[in-house]
């Protein structure tokens, strides 16, 4: 229905930029006969045609900004299809292959437990790509007020961590956790979205990480109402001029140095909308392409009397 909506909504605003630049086209023709038909020496006449070509220069302006909008739109439209496509090919695929394999050959106990665990990771794979999506779609909309309660962030960062080295097979050493707060921090909101929003930003801190992997995640104190949690890498880096895009919907960094990385380009949209949402700040920093990167939520506190 979020599909159809936007289709129809898109649909309107195009039949609507299309009328208007006949209009102006129709409104241009009718000025250059009043010109021929009327005497150009009349003051009345000279302002009214200024007033007409600035209207018809400001339109003309609008119309061309809205179809560029309309063709960067579709780009990236078209760029998030084919990553979801990829995204959900690929492990199916991968998982397809293995049965197969299960079904027609005889493999042994530990060939087929390694079968077993690859087509596990796969599915987890198809399940993040689905929730995601899903997540995104539901951000914006206007719907209930989820349920809402107190949590401790730094046993949630710390439970996230310990679960993104799981999935990616590291150890403390790759992949660090650092606490140094001088008291707990309790946060109120809906700890599934936060969950949602520190393991996006884990694993795009190890994904875009080069071959050797040194992400450290850190909860800290900013003062006696707010908290920080800051995600750093070593790894691609971004360019100082994406910086504050790479949080758009389905956006992707264009990059000059190699770093194929697949994505559906809503990690980052949702991460920022679940911090919005809850009144804090999301922000990124890097040195450029190659130099890492930091990605630093900043969330208040929860009152004491809540």
């Amino acid at each position: 229905m979020t599909a159809m909506r936007l289709a129809s909504h898109r649909k309107k605003s195009v039949i609507f930029f299309t009328v208007l630049g006949i209009c102006l086209v129709v409104l241009a023709a009718a000025l250059n006969v009043g010109w021929i038909v009327f005497s150009w020496q009349q003051v009345a006449l000279l302002v009214f045609g200024v007033i007409f070509f600035l209207v018809i220069i400001a339109g003309l302006a609008l119309n061309t900004i809205f179809l560029v909008r309309e063709i960067r739109r579709n780009e990236q439209h078209d760029s998030f299809i084919n990553a979801v496509t990829h995204e959900l090919k690929t492990p199916i695929a991968s998982i397809r292959l293995y049965l197969e394999t299960l079904q027609t050959r005889e493999v042994d106990e530990a060939k087929r437990k390694e079968f077993y665990g690859i087509m596990l990771e796969d599915s987890d794979r198809l399940l993040h790509t689905v929730e995601q999506v899903l997540r995104a779609s539901r951000t914006g909309e206007r719907r209930a007020q989820a349920p809402q309660s107190l949590f401790n962030l730094g046993d949630l960062v710390r439970d996230c961590v310990e679960l993104a080295r799981k999935r990616t097979h590291l150890n403390e050493t790759n992949l660090r956790y650092v606490e140094t707060l001088t008291r707990p921090a309790t946060i109120k909101g809906d700890a599934e979205e936060f969950r949602a929003a520190i393991s996006n930003l884990i694993d795009n801190a190890v994904k875009y990480s080069d071959k050797e992997i040194n992400v450290t995640v850190e909860v800290a104190d900013i003062d006696d109402r707010r908290v920080s949690i800051r995600v750093t890498d070593r790894g691609a880096g971004i360019p100082r001029g994406y910086l504050d895009q790479v949080f758009k919907r389905f956006y992707r960094v264009p990059r000059r140095i190699s770093v194929k990385v697949k994505g559906t380009g809503l990690g980052l949209f949702i991460v920022r909308s679940v911090v919005n949402k809850h009144g804090g700040k999301v922000f990124a920093e890097s040195a450029g392409e190659g130099l890492g990167s930091t990605f630093t939520i900043q969330l208040p506190r929860a009152k004491e009397n809540q």
